[in-house]
This record gives C-alpha cells, structure tokens and sequence, in this order.
C-alpha cells in the first residue's frame, strides 16, 4: 500500500511539472500568431472585391440575380469632376492603383498589341495597335500624334453615379473611376456614341463583344454594389447569353 501511494504521488508531480512546462511554452511563443495585418478587415470606404479580377459568365450570372433593382436617379447633380480632378490617379485601392504608372497607361499597356514601351518610363506606351473591342477595327496608336483611342469606362461615371455612387464619398467615387477591371482602351468614335448609356439603351456593335462586355459590367456593378434597372438587367441577362 505504501508503495502505491508512493508511486501515485510521483505521478501527479509529474503531471504538475508537466503543465508548468506546457504554460511556459506558451507564454515563450505567443509572438508566433499571425501578425494583425493577416486576419484585418479591409479599410472602411475601401472596395469589397479590390482583389480584381472579372467574373465568368456562371459567376456573372449569379452575380446579376443579387443586384439590387432601383430606377436611377439624381440626374441633375452629376459632374465628372465628382469623381475626382484629375480623374486618372493611381492613388487609389482599386484594381490596378498604387503600381506607380497612371491608370490610362496600366490600360493601354494591357490592351495594345505590340507595345512599345518608353526606356525612361517604363510607365509609358509609346506606340502600339488597338484590335478595338466594340468595332473589330484595328486603330494605331502613337503617343505624339492624336489617336482614335480612348479609354472608356464599361459602366460609366455618369451612369455609376445614378445608380448610387451620388452618396458615396471621394475616395470611392476615385477607385471606381481608376478600376482596370471596369476599364477599356476602345474605338473613339463608338466610345462617344455610347457616352454613359446602359445596356438596355446601348450594346456594343460587334455581338462578339457582347458577353465580355456584359462580364465587366455586372463585376463593376457587383463590386460597387450598385443598383441596375429591370430592363437593364434583362439586356445583360442577354448578352451574357452569347458567352
């Protein structure tokens, strides 16, 4: 009987060493979590989906169900310059901002073929050749000559702007504005026909284009959490068909 007590006592003093050595561990290795910037939130005023990136056509669809439905309002208030002035920054959180080169290049850079790139600013497209989205035209490109290629914006400012973006502040209004993934370098011309209509009032002319451009529109519409109208709704529903 003594020799049991005995041998009983010299366990539960090893189980007690034991749990001293498990809490100093710890206490030694509580630095090894992950640091704060790992599990943060994003930033208020930020973007949602800043990842980038523009949806499959699946992924679209099912993004255009949850759009919320609204009429589009306050007109009259809209000016370009809400969304900044200048409007191309590279200041911001969205898609493409903060690589140091201005979003109208970051554009050109990804949607030129051929691209001829400046050795003093790697920034910079010198020249290069538009196979224009909207038109199917080919449309050269030479920074010291005037161009017939502009940047346009999928879901416009102005139309953004309608759908909700009139009670967001600045910061927003600007990643909007700078966000690649709702960006293309495209046909003048067309760019101006088009000027800030919704797809229910215009698509592009070359139905290939149809189901990218419908892509990007319900991304930046989703990313934004902006509202679309029924009728504009049915129209992407429609041109997504065509993927």
């Amino acid at each position: 009987m003594k020799r049991y007590r005995g041998e009983l006592v010299t366990l539960v003093l090893l189980l007690v060493v034991a749990a001293g050595v498990a809490w100093w561990w710890d206490q030694g290795h509580l630095d090894d979590s992950p640091p704060p910037s790992a599990t943060a939130s994003a930033p208020t005023g930020g973007v949602a989906a800043s990842s980038g990136g523009v949806a499959g056509k699946d992924a679209a669809l099912a993004l255009l169900a949850k759009l919320p439905r609204a009429a589009q309002s306050h007109w009259d208030s809209y000016t370009r310059e809400s969304f900044g002035d200048p409007l191309w920054t590279d200041d911001t959180d969205a898609p493409g901002g903060h690589n140091g080169c201005d979003t109208r290049d970051d554009v050109l850079r990804r949607d030129l073929t051929g691209a001829r790139i400046g050795t003093t600013n790697p920034c910079v497209v010198l020249s290069g050749a538009l196979h224009d989205p909207y038109t199917g035209k080919v449309l050269p490109y030479d920074r010291s000559r005037a161009s017939e290629i502009e940047i346009d914006h999928v879901v416009a400012v102005a139309a953004a702007w309608r759908a909700g973006a009139w009670s967001w502040p600045l910061e927003r209004r600007r990643a909007f504005a700078n966000d690649v993934d709702n960006l293309l370098a495209a046909d003048k011309t067309t760019n101006q026909d088009k000027r800030s209509q919704t797809p229910d009032n215009w698509k592009p002319p070359r139905r290939e284009a149809w189901c990218d451009y419908a892509r990007r529109y319900v991304t930046a519409k989703s990313r934004y959490a902006l509202s679309v109208t029924s009728p504009e709704a049915a129209a992407l529903g429609e041109m997504l068909t065509t993927c």
